[in-house]
């Protein structure tokens, strides 16, 4: 046994066949940690099953856990690549017993595993104990047959383990195997313990006690066993070398750099191979962890490592980029334990290479002006850290770059000036904001954006974490609590929560800690990337430094993402079926619907919306992956990828792509719907369901809008469609199938009824025994002004539209004259009619005529001719009144 591989199976099964469940290295972004910026360490999965909060079915657990030390206190990266054991990447191999075995046990396995299973001499190995736990030094003679010399007496912290400064606490015992007197170095304790002969490989956690405040600790009911062994280290241990990189994985590794770069794995420049190496797994597990590069928090932390490796990369001669063409020799090696990066490797070559291209054009510039800016210093001088800001803010060179390329000259940099600098930025941008028209409530953002940094978004890869409250927030003002009852906003330094943006509402859900629980009912953005959560605290009490379990409601954010992917898919299907011009001119991505706004000139036909409804389906019914790239915006649009409206894009943008016969027929290489979008979408485009468009309408001069449902929304929807279709067609006394047939013929029917009920009005009105004003003479509301006949009726039952036809029909039976006719409606309001045949209207003005009898209806105005005019007025009770304006305008003219 030697390979790295085999060692780790070796490990995990040994205790498996010991009781031991095998479980999977959780993901180097920590979900129940929020104080950790990476997982560090195997218990850190495990942290609330040991304090009791969490409950797993078994109690006893081993694992291969991924970790990485490049940020916060746990910071390997300056002495990565020039130690023989320094990585920011590495496996820890870890048993553990949740209140199950203890000491006894614990030493038993690791020392049968270490002795029989990985073989190694008895009289190579020396355990330590803090210094007054004789139990275990008792237990490592008794069990191990150590002699007393080999069994050291440590004390302080090294030896002595915590969680923090209350909970969970004990000692420890470490495993070391002697490489031997030709290396220097002394016994753990001893004065050259800091050489290299005596080296840890094991360390035995034993946590006893629970640590109170105020110094007292009390044995712990259920005492329990954590375990810890790097894997870099056993290996290399196993393979007789005394250097990690010396071990299989990292040759294999190596060569492949030196076999790109023509660089001598032994030679000079040794250290940029092995600083490659190592910052190539940290990196890709990284991503493959959902962590991209940025300029804050967990992102800036791997944009540090990859660009220390690029810089080596230059430094080795490497022309192009360098990083991406080394994934395929990780996944190799690494792919079998770890199938996320099998899973990930596009999106890892596709980051490094975007990252590595970026870099070497910010590289290449600001060396340029770094060596021009720094000709005239000698060692010992420093750089003017104005000019390092200048660097950073315009050409986005880095200040530890800026360090790191004038340390080799003994020259330092001003990091004083370089932070006044950073600081008047800030007052610029700050007054900037503060007069950019938000309201003196939202003030409040900005100042804590710059205390507290960005909120780092982990809700692409899960919907439940745990956070740290940095502030609190009740009527825009900063306040110290948020009691039972009240509501307010919290902000977290990470949190699973999205924030409403690019059209896509934020999520909702629940936090909870000591005696606290609040209901989230919306989550918001502000000043740029500050992740603001509204809610109310249902119990307890709330204060900053409070660290909380967070769940987003699942069932609500599963909704928003399929309707969010559906939106990208019938983007892409009107742009097929209507033609290349359609642009998105906005959206809604709701949890119960969503809709999409975008430029057509005109409606659009039930056989198109048919056609975009069936394109999209189709893509969902390939249940093709869904899959998220970071790159470049000019890349991404060179690759096709469609911006959308109203968004703002930095350098770098996350492409979302989905579907799989654009890629299989090279249409488009990155998939058939391929956009810009910061948004949460489905793992498979199958997981939208269905896509059912349910309206169509304008909503500006040349833009329409579409709305739509998905999965379980969208199949209540056809459910309720087709039970009020069959209760229809039950109506209607026919089938489904004849239903439209039947409607059609009813249709018919109905508008014949309809205008022979019209005509029997119209004839009913005009022929007599209808109400006239007072004055009129004859049975049909005929009488003479001077000598001009005046026809004047007020009728009922006949709808305004009809009132023109039934003054022309007055006009011809007069042949010469007036026709008035008041039409009062259901809902006593009035319009009237007034003709003038053509010899009176010299005499007459037919606009003149129905603009009195308007004013006596209570209305105003009144247009037509003056041949044929009309108007109306909301009291139609003042018909007969209107009729005697009209009679009383002629008799004066």
């Amino acid at each position: 046994m030697s390979g790295v591989n085999e060692i780790r199976s070796t490990f995990l099964n040994f205790f498996a066949r010991n009781g031991h469940e095998i479980v999977p290295s959780s993901p180097l972004v920590p979900r129940n940690d929020p104080t950790l910026m990476f997982t560090n360490a195997g218990m850190v999965q495990f942290k609330n099953v040991f304090t009791g909060v969490e409950k797993r079915p078994y109690q006893r657990a081993t694992t291969s856990q991924k970790c990485v030390r490049a940020g916060g206190k746990h910071n390997d990266l300056d002495n990565v690549g020039y130690t023989a054991r320094h990585h920011t990447f590495f496996e820890m191999l870890g048993n553990f017993s949740f209140g199950d075995y203890f000491k006894d046990r614990a030493i038993e396995l690791a020392w049968n595993l270490v002795t029989k299973e990985f073989g190694l001499p008895k009289d190579k190995l020396t355990a330590t104990v803090y210094i007054d736990d004789d139990e275990a030094f008792n237990l490592w003679k008794k069990i191990a047959g150590l002699p007393e010399s080999r069994i050291i007496r440590i004390d302080g912290a090294d030896n002595f383990w915590q969680m923090g400064d209350t909970g969970p606490c004990g000692p420890c015992s470490e495993i070391f195997y002697d490489h031997g007197d030709k290396i220097w170095g002394g016994p753990p304790g001893s004065l050259e313990q800091d050489g290299d002969r005596f080296i840890e490989i094991w360390n035995l956690v034993f946590m006893q006690f629970e640590q109170l405040e105020g110094g007292i600790r009390n044995p712990l009911p259920k005492p329990s066993i954590d375990t810890g062994a790097g894997l870099e280290r056993v290996a290399a241990v196993l393979q007789g070398k005394h250097d990690n990189y010396d071990i299989d994985l990292f040759v294999a590794l190596i060569r492949a750099i030196s076999e790109l770069t023509g660089a001598d794995p032994q030679g000079p420049q040794k250290a940029s191979l092995r600083v490659i190496a190592d910052h190539l797994r940290a990196s890709s597990f990284l991503i493959a962890d959902g962590v991209l590069p940025s300029n804050e928090g967990r992102g800036y932390v791997l944009r540090r490592i990859m660009r220390r490796a690029m810089r080596h990369a230059q430094l080795l001669g490497a022309r192009e980029p360098l990083m991406h063409r080394l994934v395929w020799a990780l996944v190799r090696e690494m792919g079998q334990a770890y199938p996320e990066l099998v899973r990930a490797e596009n999106l890892i070559e596709e980051t490094l290479r975007l990252e590595e291209t970026r870099f070497r054009k910010t590289l290449e510039r600001g060396l340029l002006i770094l060596d021009e800016k720094s000709s005239s210093l000698k060692k010992g001088d420093m750089f003017d850290g104005d000019t390092a800001f200048t660097l950073y803010d315009t050409y986005g060179f880095p200040l530890d770059l800026t360090q790191d390329a004038l340390k080799s000259r003994g020259i330092g940099v001003d990091v004083a000036s370089f932070t006044d600098a950073m600081d008047r930025q800030r007052e610029k941008a700050r007054a900037a904001w503060s007069g950019s028209g938000d309201t003196a409530t939202e003030n409040v953002w900005f100042p804590l954006r710059e205390k507290l940094g960005a909120t780092e978004f982990l809700g692409y890869e899960t919907e439940t974490a745990e956070g740290v409250v940095g502030a609190l927030v009740k009527d825009g003002k900063e306040v110290d609590s948020l009691k039972a009852g009240e509501s307010g906003a919290i902000v977290l330094n990470q949190t699973p929560f999205y924030a409403e943006s690019g059209g896509q509402v934020g999520d909702t859900g629940m936090m909870s800690g000591d005696g606290v629980r609040i209901r989230i009912t919306e989550t918001q953005k502000k000043a740029g990337d500050l992740f603001v959560h509204l809610g109310t605290v249902e119990q307890g009490t709330l204060k900053p430094g409070a660290a909380l379990q967070l769940e987003v409601d699942h069932v609500r954010r599963s909704s928003i993402r399929a309707n969010h992917s559906a939106t990208h898919l019938l983007h892409e299907a009107l742009r097929q079926v209507l033609g290349d011009h359609i642009a998105q001119r906005g959206s809604l991505v709701a949890p119960d619907r969503l809709r999409f706004d975008f430029v057509h000139p005109k409606p659009i036909t039930l056989e198109e919306l048919a056609r975009v409804e069936d394109i999209a389906n189709e893509v969902v019914l390939e249940n093709d992956e869904v899959t998220t790239r970071l790159m470049g915006v000019d890349e991404a649009r060179d690759a096709g990828a469609r911006a959308l409206f109203g968004e703002k894009y930095g350098d770098e943008v996350r492409v979302v792509s989905m579907g799989k016969t654009a890629r299989d027929h090279g249409q488009n290489a990155l998939g058939w719907s391929v956009e810009l979008c910061g948004g949460t979408h489905v793992r498979r485009t199958g997981d939208i369901g269905l896509i059912s468009v349910t309206g169509e309408s304008a909503v500006a001069s040349g833009v329409r809008r579409i709305e739509a449902l998905t999965g379980r929304h969208a199949r209540q929807h056809a459910n309720e469609t087709m039970a009020l279709a069959k209760t229809a067609a039950s109506e209607l006394r026919t089938t489904l199938e004849d239903m439209p047939a039947r409607i059609a013929s009813l249709m018919e029917e109905r508008k014949k009824l309809e205008r022979d009920l019209s005509d029997a009005r119209k004839k009913l009105a005009m022929g007599g025994g209808g109400s006239t004003n007072g004055a009129a003479a004859g049975g049909n509301g005929v009488r003479e002004i001077g000598n001009v006949k005046l026809m004047a009726r007020a009728v009922e039952g006949v709808e305004t539209k009809d009132l023109k036809s039934l003054v022309d029909d007055g006009k011809k039976q007069l042949g010469s004259g007036v026709v008035a006719i008041v039409g009062v409606t259901g809902d006593g309001k009035a319009g009237v009619v007034v003709g003038v045949t053509s010899d009176l209207t010299s005499r007459y003005n037919a606009v003149d005529l129905v603009r009195v009898a308007s004013e006596a209806l209570g209305g105003k105005g009144g247009g037509g001719r003056p041949d044929m005019a009309q108007a109306g007025g909301p009291d139609g009770a003042k018909a007969n009144a209107a009729l005697s304006a009209i009679e009383k305008a002629m008799a004066g003219a």
